[in-house]
């Protein structure tokens, strides 16, 4: 059954013509100047430092034990503070990650 009153407003057949791909990115780039650390950048591609593993571990474990698909902040810090985690250290600034997080570890005999 053929609409006599609808009115085409695309000047082409082609549907998706304008259409970013997403698939390429574009549609996530993050601004000029602003780039991932390169820690950040491996771990997002699936290379984890042993650290980083440890935590990830560590929270799955947690989620696991008491069946809870996204634990809170609470319970985050509370994992941190399990793995062995405590604040020794004055507050930074979080603008930039850390390139070496091993030189500011604490030796476990102290």
């Amino acid at each position: 059954m053929e609409n006599k009153h609808f009115q085409e407003r695309r000047d082409t057949d082609e549907r998706r013509g304008s259409a970013v791909d997403r698939r390429l990115g574009l549609d996530r780039r993050r601004g000029p100047g602003r780039r991932l650390t390169d820690d950040r950048k491996s771990a997002e591609e699936g290379q984890m430092s042993d650290e980083q593993f440890e935590f990830l571990m560590a929270i799955d474990e947690y989620k696991r034990k008491n069946t809870r698909p996204f634990p809170t902040w609470t319970e985050v810090l509370e994992i941190i503070k399990a793995l062995g985690y405590r604040k020794v250290a004055e507050p930074q600034s979080l603008g930039k990650s850390k390139k070496s997080p091993e030189r500011d570890k604490v030796p476990s005999g102290t």
